[in-house]
């Protein structure tokens, strides 16, 4: 006979927690996809999106993952031999540029530190110096939870959209969390994923693409057949989409924008704020090291410096075998050394709380003995 277990709960960086109402309508039969049912989704999903990322422009609804959003960004935009500047304070900038460079972009990275944010003058420099005007576009990772930083993207918008560069944001982590005006700013491209502060399953990406960034399509002569997104912007002004879309998943978003709403922008913004405070205060009260400083640091991860002595492993392990919490080690050159704490989409206080309490009994235990 099966044991009786607690369910596991996820304090990763994603997947995130699912609430009740929108798994039961993912369980649901599925509508067609060339239904009139299934059209009113599709309308009410973006005019949703268009709620969620204060913009007029086209929220496109791919059935992929938030990488896959992040090659149609480039793939959309950059033509071989274009120089693109990307800025790397983590793994995922580090992944936006190599798909840059996989469309033959001629790629400049701007590197930080793991735990530092992108420094503003830095991209001055960087882009002053190209006199000629030959930077096409800047890649940035709004919310990098390799690490736990997010990056002032304002005025990094600002500096970029002075040169007259298109920016292609990564928002994947931020989206639903954070502040993100994508007109104020003047953002040109814009990726999300449903797994994150959307609150879904895995499945489905978002790209907002902006005046400029249709702009650069037009001069694009990239291949491109599935993540063409002048097709995706053609059968969405119909509300419908180009292929076989995953339409559970739309139904799910457009649920879970319903729920987003209700509860309001600057609420859900509020919340994550609280518990980053509220798990920062408490892990430096153990006598725990955030490996990012307070002014940089993410609303949606916390990484951690783990006590001496005492291994990533073991700490995951302890709280998966003891509590059914699951945090995440760190990323290729930080694996085994951080672990990161998830505060994202469907989490509160009381989940924080729960998380703080396991660490804190756990630690006691795993504490290294020190002998005189």
């Amino acid at each position: 006979m099966a044991a009786i277990r607690p369910k596991e709960f996820l304090m990763i960086p994603g997947p995130t927690p699912v609430p009740d109402e929108i798994l039961e309508i993912h369980g649901r039969q599925p509508l067609g996809h060339r239904s009139t049912e299934f059209s009113g989704q599709v309308e009410l999903a973006v005019q949703g999106l268009k709620w969620l990322g204060e913009t007029e422009s086209d929220p496109l609804i791919l059935t992929a993952s938030g990488t896959g959003a992040m090659d149609a960004a480039v793939a959309n935009t950059i033509n071989r031999g274009d120089r693109v500047l990307s800025l790397v304070c983590g793994v995922f900038g580090e992944r936006f540029a190599k798909i840059a460079e996989a469309y033959g972009a001629s790629v400049e990275r701007l590197t930080v530190e793991a735990g530092q944010a992108i420094d503003i003058e830095s991209v001055k420099k960087a882009l002053a110096a190209d006199t000629g005007k030959e930077i096409k576009a800047v890649t940035v990772t709004h919310n990098e939870t390799s690490t736990g930083v997010i990056n002032d993207l304002e005025s990094i918008a600002r500096v970029v959209k002075a040169h007259g560069a298109l920016i292609l944001v990564d928002a994947v982590t931020s989206l639903g969390a954070a502040h993100l005006p994508i007109d104020k700013w003047k953002l040109d491209v814009v990726i999300a994923g449903s797994q994150k502060a959307l609150m879904l399953p895995p499945g489905l990406a978002v790209i907002y693409f902006g005046k400029e960034a249709w702009k650069a399509y037009d001069q694009c002569n990239n291949g491109r057949f599935y993540l063409d997104l002048k097709r995706y912007k053609t059968s969405q002004d119909k509300n419908t989409t180009p292929f076989t879309p995953n339409v559970s998943l739309v139904m799910t978003l457009v649920k879970s924008l319903e729920m987003m709403k209700e509860e309001g922008r600057e609420a859900i913004q509020k919340r994550h704020i609280e518990m980053r405070t509220m798990l920062r205060e408490a892990l430096i009260e153990m006598g725990l090291k955030p490996v990012v400083e307070e002014g940089n640091a993410s609303p949606t991860i916390t990484s951690v410096w783990p006590p001496e002595g005492v291994s990533v492993a073991d700490i995951r392990a302890r709280l998966k075998g003891d509590y059914a919490i699951i945090v995440a080690d760190g990323q290729e050159d930080l694996k085994g050394k951080i672990f990161r704490i998830g505060h994202m989409g469907y989490v509160f206080p009381r989940d924080i709380g729960m998380t703080i309490n396991a660490l804190a009994t756990i630690f006691k235990s795993l504490k290294p003995v020190t002998r005189s």
